[in-house]
């Protein structure tokens, strides 16, 4: 024999003995396992008889027993899992006890047989009388362990066969332990805690390439293909469209309790998810009519259409958009303004105006006589607004708008049946957003109560503390000092608390909106009021501005938390916004997180009352005149025209709940009115916004900022003030009376008006929090927003945004992604400029539908915006007959 031949040998025989080896060691280590199953079983069934022969034995004893027997076995389950030397299956077969191991051999040996039947509590004569029962040959699976895979011909598989065909990966994430919570409820101490863990394989996600998800509650075929059928549409954002039967949707999709119900996912699942793109595939609703429409039905939407044309011959519209005057290339953050308050001389242009029954015109010389920008006149708009009156008041005008309604919420609640999961997964495969860091803007809310109660006590006691000396006003002839005006109401800074400021609105101002403005009045005192809530005071509003600085802090501090500051002008005389502005400008009161909105308090009648003004015009004149002045001629008013480069609105506030004539075509002109009563709330918005459109004309003519019409409207009174705004306003605050007019309803929505609504400023109002319409509102799409209104009056925290978000999330169920969709919708009404808008949600966010969303900077899905074009698509085309003209880009 030669040494190659010698060598060979050796080495077969040494692959031979380590086999060998490796057998017998399989082998024990195989008999070792089960007699530790085997031991864990006996200690469980010989505790249990020990627990039920005992009789003297305490109760807490037996509960620890159960608990220990209870962790035994699923500490035995467990093992059995992991094992890969356990049991697959246990199948009866031809009237024996087959089992299976990782391996797929048959074991056929007596006596672990014998064990086996024992620990799986299972006898032989019980599985053969079964089998020869009306079932056939059962399959019966140890608890614990997988269930049996079958293919689509019938023939079982062992899970190492499994493992080798080539299949979709499944993952199957956990059931959740809270089927209904919203976005702010924790899942901890779940009693449900230990179950979820077996409840794997309800749903599984297959995900195929990383780009599509699809839900599977049977066998996954091995093409990776959904079952199909004639029910509703799986379609991705590529036009790709996949099918599934209806009833495997509704039970992959089911949620029980609420809609909005957030699923815990497996961990591992997530981490997947996050290094995945965003998953596409949603279901889509298709709900086709039966029939065309009704003869009734066309004119009614001939109706609608007729209210759409007229709002869009007043409504204000830039001639050219804002994203074509600016094109963002850069998607870093904007540079802040270095000098905001830096004034560059202008030169004054050849534009004349003056005042024609109550609204100003604009020439283009002193010489010219056709105005430059015609307005329609007040005739015309109460003609107009008497016919969407009527519109809105036939019958079946309103029932066509209720059924459409109802229709809409209901489509949203079957959306969030079937998509709730994709939605959530959607969201956590968007890296470092959620809804603390994506960017939400205040929509509504009053300088003046800007601050919480908590924080106006530590300043005004810091004030009192440093500066009692400081003479702060002058009353009754003499001038105070700030330590003499709190000896005369006999209060010290020890004595000040939050109750004594007594500035928190309560039940008592509930229908009395005089009460509700007496809660701006620190101790009741209108003087502390003046000292530290005023900026025409002795002081100049040094205070005011001081603690506006320190909210301006604590904003750039959140970094993501927004507001729009609304600010009085009285209409008492002209001068007003020269004081404005000078406190504007020398305090600095600048932040890139802050633009201002002017709003007008409706009190001609005070005024009229004390001899402030004689007419209805000498309001107008004192509100618009310094605007026309300073744009004109910006020189005229500097600090004016710095400070207007920071205004976005105009307002008008006040009590809407008193009653008033609703007006005519043949009202008086404002030269004319010089009765004690105040003018009607439609009778103001025109004129506001007559002269607010000769001025936006004006201004864009000459490439300055404009100021959109933003009033308060809908929060009570009559269903014409909606109808008004309807014409002239581009977003409203409030508008809760939209819920008594299902016909403006409709038009709101169909024109996306934007809706600040401030449920909480509700509650202490006019309004109970669970009667508020925001949740019904919401889900049938109209353009929403949460807002705070008054800090100060209503809220409790340094963060009243997210304390506003957080009680209706608590209350209404809404979800993260909801909660994330009304912050964006809260970008777009605001009146921030269009490089803010860019950074925060979006380089594209004026395209309509998911070309405009970027999930990674609103953390909302692309699914959710697209059900939300594509239902407004099809509202459209269902009022204008299939001919609705589309835009592709959002309404500036």
């Amino acid at each position: 024999m030669d040494f190659g031949t010698s060598q060979a040998l050796h080495l077969v025989m040494a692959a031979l003995v380590g086999a060998t080896v490796v057998a017998a060691s399989a082998y024990y280590m195989h008999k070792r396992t089960l007699d530790q199953l085997l031991e864990y079983r006996r200690r469980i069934d010989g505790e249990e008889t020990e627990e039920e022969e005992g009789e003297g034995e305490p109760a807490r004893g037996k509960r620890r027993r159960r608990q220990n027997g209870r962790k035994l076995g699923r500490e035995a389950a467990r093992y059995s899992r992991f094992s890969s030397s356990m049991p697959d299956f246990a199948t009866v077969e031809g009237g024996g006890l087959e089992y299976y191991y990782g391996n797929g051999e048959n074991n056929n040996n007596e006596d672990e047989v014998n064990r086996y039947k024992k620990w799986s509590n299972y006898s032989i004569n019980e599985a053969e009388n079964e089998r020869r029962g009306s079932y056939g040959n059962l399959t019966m699976i140890p608890s614990g362990l997988p269930s049996l895979e079958t293919r689509r011909d019938g023939s079982r598989q062992s899970l190492n066969q499994l493992a080798s065909t080539k299949r979709v990966p499944v993952l199957t994430p956990k059931s959740p332990n809270v089927t209904n919570g919203g976005a702010f409820e924790s899942m901890e101490g779940s009693d449900e805690e230990d179950e979820t863990h077996d409840n794997q394989g309800e749903q599984n996600y297959a995900y195929e390439d990383g780009d599509t998800v699809t839900e599977n509650l049977t066998a996954i075929p091995e093409d990776g293909k959904p079952v199909s059928s004639s029910g509703l549409d799986h379609a991705g954002m590529n036009g790709e469209q996949n099918q599934m039967t209806a009833s495997s949707i509704m039970r992959s999709h089911s949620v029980s309790g609420d809609l909005h119900g957030v699923h815990a996912t497996d961990p591992v699942a997530a981490n997947i998810l996050r290094k995945e793109p965003e998953q596409e595939t949603f279901v889509r609703l298709n709900i086709t009519p039966i029939e065309a429409p009704s003869t009734e039905e066309e004119e009614v939407c001939c109706m609608l259409q007729e209210c759409l044309e007229m709002r869009d011959k007043y409504v204000f519209r830039e001639k050219v958009a804002p994203w074509k005057k600016e094109i963002i290339t850069d998607p870093s953050t904007p540079r802040p303004n270095p000098d905001p308050f830096l004034y560059e001389s202008e030169e004054k242009t050849e534009h004349h105006f003056r005042m024609e029954d109550g609204v100003v015109q604009v020439y283009a010389n002193k010489d010219a006589t056709e105005p430059l920008f015609p307005v329609p006149d007040a005739t015309k708009f109460f003609t107009d607004l008497h016919r969407i009156l009527k519109i809105i008041a036939v019958g079946n005008v309103r029932t066509l708008c209720h059924h459409r309604l109802r229709l809409l919420e209901q489509k949203f609640s079957l959306h969030l049946m079937l998509n709730a999961d994709r939605e959530f997964l959607a969201q956590k495969s968007a890296p470092h957003r959620d809804f603390y860091n994506v960017r939400k803007v205040d929509t509504h809310v009053h300088h003046s109560s800007c601050m919480n109660q908590k924080h106006l006590l530590r300043f005004i006691k810091s004030k009192l503390r440093k500066e009692p000396d400081e003479v702060v006003i002058y009353r009754d002839g003499i001038y105070l000092t700030l330590k003499e005006v709190f000896e005369s109401l006999d209060l010290t800074g020890y004595d000040l608390n939050v109750d004594l400021l007594d500035v928190h609105a309560d039940k008592n101002t509930f229908h009395r909106f005089d009460k509700f403005n007496l809660k701006y009045n620190p101790c009741g005192q209108s003087r502390l009021r003046e000292i530290f809530l005023k900026q025409d005071n002795l002081i100049q509003g040094r205070f005011l501005a001081e603690i506006t600085k320190q909210v301006f802090s604590d904003l750039a501090a959140s970094k993501y938390q927004m507001a729009e500051y609304r600010i009085s002008i009285y209409g008492r005389k002209q001068s007003e916004w020269d004081q404005m502005a000078s406190w504007i400008v020398n305090n600095e009161l600048y932040s890139e997180n802050v633009v201002w909105l002017i709003q007008l308090p409706r009190l001609y009648n005070v005024y009229k009352d004390m001899g402030i003004v004689m007419t209805f015009q000498n309001m107008l004149d004192n509100i618009f005149i310094p605007l026309f002045e300073v744009t004109v001629d910006p020189n005229s008013h500097p600090q004016l025209h710095v400070f207007l480069k920071q205004v976005v609105g105009f307002d008008m506030v006040d009590d809407e709940s008193k009653p008033e004539r609703r007006p005519t075509k043949h009202m008086p002109t404002p030269e004319q009115w010089n009765n004690v009563f105040n003018p009607a709330y439609s009778y103001y918005a025109y004129y506001c916004y007559a002269n607010l459109y000769v001025l936006n004309k004006l201004r864009e003519s000459k490439g300055y900022s404009i100021l959109k019409f933003r009033p308060h409207c809908g929060e009570a009174g009559d269903i014409d003030h909606l109808a008004a705004t309807f014409l002239l306003a581009h977003n409203i605050a409030h508008g809760n009376n939209l819920r008594k007019s299902p016909a403006l309803q409709y038009l709101y929505y169909l024109s996306q008006i934007g809706l600040a609504m401030s449920p909480l400023s509700n509650n202490s109002l006019f309004l109970d929090y669970h009667r508020n319409p925001f949740p019904m509102f919401f889900a049938r799409g109209l353009n929403v927003s949460l807002s705070t209104d008054d800090p100060l009056q209503i809220h409790l925290t340094k963060e009243p945004l997210v304390e506003e978000y957080s009680i209706a999330a608590s209350v209404w169920k809404l979800s993260a992604c909801d909660l994330c969709e009304i912050a964006r919708n809260s970008v777009y009404q605001s009146g921030f400029s269009h490089a803010l808008k860019s950074h925060w949600i979006g380089r594209n966010y004026y395209k309509r539908g998911p070309a405009g969303n970027d999930i990674h900077r609103t953390n909302v899905p692309h699914m959710r915006v697209e059900f939300r074009d594509e239902v407004w698509k099809e509202e459209m085309q269902y009022l204008y007959l299939g001919s609705a003209p589309i835009p592709k880009e959002v309404v500036p």
